[in-house]
């Protein structure tokens, strides 16, 4: 499993008919900042994501890839490679608070 940010959607009106009715979301990976290891940070790479939970842009996501992407009841025999499986509330490293969805909650140069 991944951490990554929703940030933004894909429309495509031509695809396979197991592919009709599937929200595609942009994703892209992010990590704890080597360097601190107080903040998250993106790694600069995008994916497309079949959404499974109703994420939406801006969000902190989990997301799988490969075979286990096509792990879940939504996905099984999909042609998938990258899935949102849950949406991220905290994220906390080294007894750190290093992101939360409340925004009074969120440390400073907090996703």
């Amino acid at each position: 499993m991944f951490l990554a940010k929703v940030t933004g959607s894909l429309v495509s009106t031509q695809k396979v008919d197991s592919m009709v009715g599937r929200k595609l979301l942009l994703v892209e990976p992010y990590r704890v900042d080597p360097q601190t290891r107080s903040q998250l940070v993106g790694t600069g790479r995008t994916f497309v994501a079949v959404d499974t939970v109703g994420a939406g842009e801006g969000e902190l996501v989990l997301i799988v890839q490969g075979s286990s992407a096509r792990l879940t009841p939504e996905t099984k025999n999909l042609p998938v490679d990258t899935v949102i499986i849950g949406i991220v509330d905290h994220v906390h490293v080294e007894q750190r608070s290093v992101y939360s969805k409340q925004p009074e909650d969120r440390p400073k140069n907090s996703v």
